[in-house]
């Protein structure tokens, strides 16, 4: 799954989006993906997260993401991270820590903190250094 959110996050790159990739999975089925959409839509939320959290909804019928994992290149910041606690997802998966925004382990622990009413399983450094470097990449080419 992660090797697919480094595609999606690739294609964010070609596009001119900050290179996110995110997919919403239950087992090995993929339920939605998506990669940053900000710049294409002017929509300050529409990160890679929460794109593929809204398509998840829509594909499931529900906004209640039971035994859905999110896989993504990059750490979630608050917001993303907030929206995966109230979407109930089981399971989250990332690559790369954000120093700048990380929410899930790095800066904050929102996807497993003990006062909010949902709690996720967090995986951290899945293929950390690919999904490092494309961004990286990325952005020393706007350099």
């Amino acid at each position: 799954m992660m090797q697919l959110a480094l595609e999606l996050a690739r294609q964010a790159a070609a596009a001119g989006e900050v290179p996110v990739g995110a997919v919403v999975c239950r087992g090995d089925q993929v339920i939605a993906e998506a990669c940053n959409r900000r710049e294409a839509t002017n929509d300050p939320t529409a990160h890679a997260e929460i794109v593929a959290l809204r398509d998840a909804g829509r594909v499931l019928k529900s906004w209640r993401l039971d035994g859905c994992s999110l896989v993504v290149t990059l750490e979630p910041c608050p917001m993303c991270a907030g929206a995966m606690v109230n979407a109930r997802i089981e399971r989250l998966v990332y690559g790369a820590a954000d120093p700048k925004m990380g929410c899930a382990r790095t800066l904050h622990r929102l996807c497993d903190e003990p006062r909010f009413n949902h709690r996720m399983q967090v995986v951290s450094d899945v293929l950390a250094e690919p999904c490092g470097k494309v961004l990286t990449d990325f952005f020393r080419s706007r350099r």
